[in-house]
């Protein structure tokens, strides 16, 4: 009997076969040809590739990777790689193809001239859906345009200009730092600061972690999950579909304390909404501006109201306190920028700063511009950003996946000066980090802590700050608004 089936399986065999072989021959008369005309008409070369000893998976480079990443080295790693191979390289990314580049050209070509043709992938939103839900950051096409649109208006400088809520959290801030000149870890504080004001600004109420007997025991457990939740969602992140088999039943369960937490706030705001005239009452628990309460007058989705909250949270929280750790961290060991500084900051005469005064204070900029990358969109950026933008990006890296099949004005042949094609799906991956250190562009002295070199530079899309084309940062316009 066992005989009788051999021919059955066999056939199977050979069908299944066909099916295949015919698969590929309508793929390379259509997919394929297309494919080859984009290459032919527009003179694209294959780019560098990444000596793989694994070339199916790429574990050989995701295990140097996670090797880096434990050893606080892999932006270093990351710029060596450069180094080495050029400026634009392609690799394996567990499976899929992936091109990384530091061309400006070919940044500003992915999030402007074809931004249509780019996305944020799915890898991206599989990870950060969980904890963020759709909101500005996790969405593509009309979905963030309509979130876009819905936030825009709140991001005027009158809005978020309020310098008086963000001193009293300053004055916090600088009370908890102790007198007998013992040691203290500052990060910590500034990354309470600046959920302490992100959350006043966002939700009317601050979780005033700086200021323990006056926040709730809910507050200070928000504050601990939302920490670990952004960590989990970053590691989800780099781990792809490796991550729907390592189980985090901790990141389920503070991802929930976090909706929570955070719904209680939108209740309130509906309610609100549902018991006053909306179209004559302001919205505000009092005489500040409250971002939520804002948001409740364009929608009553509770699940959008939330969602956009967690995603101006996330991109604001971390962005600032990182660029203050990093601006502290580097002026304490330059006496003669903190001299400048200082200075300058003498120079209104211990009166608090107008929004035309911050804007006047040029060294300040230049500092902040020498040392970061991405700021936040809340009132507290500030000025100090150019030299503290370029040297160390908070955001040191970014991507966008294919959604067509397109092609980049850089990266291929041996040399990286020919087109690159591109094809649908395609993780393109850049490094703000590398790119901002680039001696071509910032001349020998690029590895240098030098806000001086701000005063005639003009850089276009080799120092993104603010990303760049139609999602280029809301809150750009608000970097002026310093910390003194």
């Amino acid at each position: 009997m066992a005989e009788d089936q051999l021919p059955s399986y066999s056939h199977a065999l050979t069908a299944g076969l066909v099916l295949i072989l015919l698969y590929y021959v309508y793929h390379e008369l259509t997919v394929g040809a297309s494919r080859r005309k984009i290459v032919r008409q527009n003179g694209c070369r294959p780019p560098v590739k990444y000596p793989h000893v694994d070339p199916i998976l790429g574990i050989d480079l995701f295990k140097i990777n996670v090797k880096a990443l434990r050893s606080n080295t892999f932006l270093r790693e990351v710029r060596a790689r450069f180094a080495t191979y050029g400026n634009t390289f392609q690799s394996n990314l567990l499976g899929s193809k992936a091109i990384a580049t530091i061309e400006p050209e070919n940044i500003k070509t992915m999030l402007s001239l074809k931004f249509k043709d780019f996305g944020l992938g799915e890898r991206r939103k599989t990870a950060f859906v969980p904890l963020l839900g759709y909101g500005i950051f996790t969405t593509d096409g009309g979905a963030w345009q309509h979130s876009r649109e819905m936030l825009r208006p709140n991001f005027t400088r009158s809005q978020v200009g309020d310098l008086e809520t963000f001193e009293r959290h300053v004055s916090r801030l600088i009370q908890t730092i102790p007198r007998d000149g013992s040691t203290i870890d500052l990060s910590e504080l500034f990354f309470r600061l600046t959920l302490d004001s992100a959350t006043e600004f966002l939700f009317g109420e601050s979780t005033n972690c700086l200021a323990p007997g006056t926040n709730t025991a809910s507050a200070a457990r928000f504050a601990d999950a939302f920490n670990y939740s952004q960590h989990a969602i970053g590691n989800h992140f780099r781990l792809g579909f490796l991550s729907a088999i390592v189980p985090d039943a901790k990141f389920k369960k503070d991802a929930k304390f976090v909706h929570d937490f955070v719904d209680s706030y939108v209740k309130k705001a509906l309610e609100y909404r549902r018991t006053h005239d909306i179209e004559k009452a302001d919205m505000k628990a009092d005489e500040r501006y409250v971002f939520l309460y804002e948001l409740a007058k364009q929608t009553d989705n509770p699940l959008q109201i939330r969602s956009e909250l967690l995603n101006i949270l996330l991109a604001g929280r971390d962005t600032t306190a990182s660029l203050l750790s990093n601006l502290w961290f580097t002026v304490a060991k330059r006496p003669d920028v903190w001299a400048k500084l200082r200075a300058e900051v003498d120079e209104l005469g211990g009166q608090k700063p107008s929004f035309a005064q911050l804007k006047d204070m040029k060294y300040l900029r230049y500092t902040l511009n020498e040392c970061m990358f991405s700021l936040q969109v809340y009132p507290q950026v500030p000025a100090l950003t150019y030299s503290a933008l370029r040297l160390n990006p908070v955001v040191p890296g970014n991507s966008r996946a294919a959604v067509a099949d397109t092609f980049l004005p850089l990266g291929g042949g041996p040399d990286g000066k020919s087109p690159l094609f591109i094809p649908k799906n395609t993780t393109v991956g850049y490094s703000l980090y590398t790119m901002h250190r680039r001696k071509d562009f910032y001349g020998e002295d690029a590895d240098e802590f030098k806000p001086e070199r701000w005063e005639k530079l003009r850089p276009g899309w080799e120092y993104l700050p603010f990303n760049g084309g139609p999602r280029i940062c809301l809150g750009r316009g608000l970097h002026q608004i310093p910390r003194t």
